[in-house]
């Protein structure tokens, strides 16, 4: 059994310096088991069981071209807290130091963020869509810490798929086209206003973290995104949100709409077009 891991919260509102990290990386050196490689990739330390030059290669073109992407786009500043990226080769390896090391049961095959342990904690087998995902959400804490549970998870699962065109960061269909379109075929997708109004409870709800909610999230930011209004959005519902918490009138606002009923029939017609692969 491995110690629990300890991490560095820092006081203040200053980024963590050079100093913090080299403190940071050395009390994880004396811990974590043999044969895995740490990697600074700031704001993050990339810590796996891979070979040392893919452990490497990771950091620098997933969790890297992550935060400049998103740091173009959106976000100005980087989180205060150093957070540990956990790259584990395979299910076996990530079942096991989970709980070794964070005395954790993973309720996902995929990875998770531990707000907890400040440890973006994944099963990189499954490839690097659930880490591009979580990023989103330390960066979105810092930056904007009123977001509500849909613009923050949609903008989260938007990246799980993802490309880059024009030097910018760019979502692509994925997995949960599927459940969606069900969803509108079963009259099951709430009207916006209401999606936008649910609490964390209620938007998790008992799956796990993995509700039906997600999809339809995902979709409306894809959307924003194919009529290059996303950008726009986050920077109206940030700048508005003391005045519009749940980001309703924002969206109306910034889609032009204002029969949103109207618009979610066209919306549904739209997501039922699109394909997946």
């Amino acid at each position: 059994m491995i110690a629990a891991m300890t991490f560095l919260h820092l006081a203040g509102s200053s980024p963590a310096s050079g100093e913090d990290f080299d403190a940071h990386i050395a009390s994880l050196r004396k811990k974590i088991p043999p044969l895995f490689t740490i990697v600074r990739q700031t704001p993050f330390v990339v810590v796996g069981d891979e070979p040392a030059e893919t452990v490497r290669v990771r950091a620098a073109t997933i969790v890297k071209w992550t935060v400049d992407s998103l740091k173009r786009d959106y976000f100005a500043k980087d989180p205060v807290e150093i957070i540990d990226v956990w790259l584990f080769k395979d299910k076996e390896s990530y079942e096991k130091h989970t709980v070794e090391i964070f005395g954790d049961k993973p309720t996902t095959p995929y990875g998770y963020y531990s707000e907890k342990h400040q440890a973006l904690i994944m099963n990189i087998a499954t490839g690097g869509g659930t880490l591009v995902h979580e990023i989103v959400h330390p960066y979105m804490r810092a930056n904007f810490p009123a977001c509500p549970p849909w613009f923050n998870e949609g903008m989260g699962s938007l990246y799980e798929q993802s490309t880059e065109k024009d030097g910018h960061i760019r979502g692509l269909t994925n997995w949960r086209l599927a459940g969606l379109q069900q969803g509108i075929k079963d009259g099951k997708v709430l009207p916006f206003e209401k999606l936008t109004v649910l609490s964390t409870e209620d938007f998790y709800g008992n799956a796990g973290g993995y509700s039906s909610h997600y999809a339809q999230a995902r979709y409306l930011c894809f959307y924003l995104q194919e009529k290059s209004l996303l950008v726009k959005f986050h920077r109206e519902f940030t700048a508005h949100a003391k005045d519009d918490p749940t980001g309703f009138q924002t969206l109306k606002k910034v889609l032009g709409e204002t029969d949103m009923i109207a618009f979610q029939k066209r919306w549904e017609e739209t997501m039922m077009k699109l394909t997946f692969p």
